[in-house]
């Protein structure tokens, strides 16, 4: 398998047919074909030897699609970068994987000027603006133009295909390796779970560098199908793309599908101009949906099968699917709804005790999973990898059971991980930045449940004897260290945290009194 391999088959078989919809822009297959051909070639002449990784920071656009194509296709490894971090976690991700290149579009023309002169390896910048090229960095439109076509350099298999950053538990992020056969796999999947399919007319709301975006845009290349691109998510903007281009297929994080209802029922008069009907199927993942929540997305778009996605970069990124047969009256009944879904085509899920036993079914352990999705392993990390991949098999941190049936079911977290809007957030990264301040003596941060985001950041702080700091004060100093949703929206000071015989702090005390009757123990 090779990242490109679905390009290649559109090329051939639908030249003429459109590939890309943006703004007032249509690019059919032959189009895209020969601008990747032509990046790639660019790539080469810029010294792109094989391996080499090439990183992107950009709002959605066609050109993510063409950076996505033509890195592998020049030979090179893709890293493309987190839009909501700060500067200093970019350039963290710039050094730690030795980029090259980096690409950057008008949103982050000012960010990449400052990562250009910082980071270390960078050799070049190529601005993929519309605006004047700043100084120092090289055009994108000019470098396609002024470039010859290339052959495809084909790496495949087990070769290097991408860098996923993802949230540290160490306080930095991780770069998670993933190889050309993860990643076909991870399309083939998306297909074979019935996410696209020929005639699939797809919108990337979600931010084209989540994993879950690049899954869906290989497997539509190889199915045919025609990518809608809006450059951020807004309500406005992905319902009017829907209605103008006839969408049929949508990927959401519950967080987005809730702003996406708040709209249309706070605008009657604007949504009941605009035709949804075209919504055959909605996806949603990062994070469980409430019950609540999804009855009011199935009566807002009543044509729609719902399926919900579970995984991690680690897995590229899916590793159980849970279809439209578990979003009816009988699932909501027996409980099945809340089920994270049956393993994915390829993959082996096993429910395990603390020595790696497999439990009985309906017993609570950790999930582990095997399969050609999971992981090469944590880019220079070789004792993070150890500690997850064994004996074949990635141990998730996340824990569940499985019933007779076979569902998955996820109810608590082993791993100190928080998600928010379908972001992992590591409390490890967020503590460090709170120890930093000179006022606190101890922290702690933990998930608490959010009816909108699924959890928020909770920090639990003890002030040093004499220091007086306020909320306030504590998320101000978190914004200028980390990015702004992992840092706390919610701060509460005590005079000792709960601490364990063997001195760690017992955050599951901590959670207790936010997580008591819910329904699970992480969102």
């Amino acid at each position: 398998m090779y990242l490109t391999q679905g390009l290649h088959r559109a090329m051939q078989q639908r030249p003429n047919t459109t590939a890309v919809r943006f703004e007032s822009k249509a690019i059919t297959f032959a189009e895209l074909g020969t601008r990747v051909e032509r990046l790639a070639g660019a790539l080469r002449k810029l010294g792109i030897a094989n391996g080499e990784r090439v990183a992107m920071l950009s709002a959605n656009s066609p050109r993510y699609i063409e950076y996505y194509m033509a890195t592998p296709w020049a030979g090179g490894v893709l890293n493309p970068l987190n839009t909501r971090w700060s500067a200093s976690e970019l350039l963290y991700a710039l050094d730690d994987s030795a980029s090259s290149i980096l690409i950057v579009d008008d949103t982050f023309r000012a960010l990449g000027i400052r990562l250009a002169s910082e980071a270390r390896s960078l050799r070049h910048v190529i601005y993929a603006g519309d605006e004047d090229t700043p100084d120092g960095m090289l055009n994108y439109e000019s470098l396609i133009a002024e470039s010859e076509p290339v052959e495809d350099g084909r790496r495949q298999g087990d070769e290097l295909a991408g860098i996923f950053y993802t949230g540290g538990t160490s306080g930095f992020p991780k770069g998670v390796m993933l190889s050309h056969t993860n990643l076909g796999v991870a399309a083939l999947t998306t297909v074979a779970i019935g996410h696209v399919a020929t005639g699939t007319v797809f919108l990337h709301a979600m931010p084209m560098f989540h994993l879950a975006g690049f899954s869906a845009i290989s497997a539509l290349l190889a199915c045919g199908g025609v990518h809608v691109i809006v450059p951020a998510f807004t309500p406005r903007a992905t319902i009017e793309a829907i209605s103008q281009h006839g969408v049929n297929r949508l990927m959401l994080a519950p967080t987005m599908l809730q702003m996406l209802l708040d709209w249309i029922d706070g605008n009657p008069a604007e949504s009941a101009c605009l035709d949804m009907s075209s919504l055959t199927r909605i996806t949603y993942g990062a994070s469980p949906i409430s019950q609540t929540l999804l009855r009011r997305a199935q009566q807002a778009f009543p044509k729609a099968e719902f399926v919900q996605g579970y995984g991690m970069t680690e897995l590229s990124p899916v590793c159980a699917s849970l279809g439209p047969e578990y979003h009816t009256e009988e699932a909501y009944a027996s409980g099945q709804m809340r089920a994270a879904g049956r393993p994915a085509m390829c993959v082996e899920i096993k429910i395990v005790d603390v020595q790696g036993r497999e439990v009985p079914r309906g017993t609570t352990g950790e999930i582990i999973v095997r399969g050609p999705n999971v992981m090469l392993g944590y880019w220079n990390k070789p004792e993070a990898t150890a500690e997850v991949l064994r004996d074949g098999w990635l141990h998730t941190g996340d824990g569940g059971y499985m019933d007779d049936d076979g569902l998955l079911y996820v109810v608590d977290r082993l791993k100190d991980m928080i998600v928010s809007g379908g972001e992992n957030i590591y409390s490890a990264e967020v503590e460090n930045a709170i120890a930093s301040h000179p006022a606190v003596a101890q922290c702690a941060v933990i998930g608490i449940p959010s009816d909108r985001w699924g959890e928020t950041v909770h920090a639990v702080i003890v002030a040093k004897p004499g220091e007086v700091v306020t909320a306030e004060a504590i998320q101000a100093h978190c914004r200028e260290r980390i990015a702004g949703y992992k840092c706390p929206r919610s701060v509460e000071f005590r005079d000792s945290l709960p601490i364990s015989h063997v001195g760690k702090v017992q955050k599951n005390v901590l959670r207790e009194a936010f997580w008591t009757n819910q329904q699970r123990s992480v969102a």
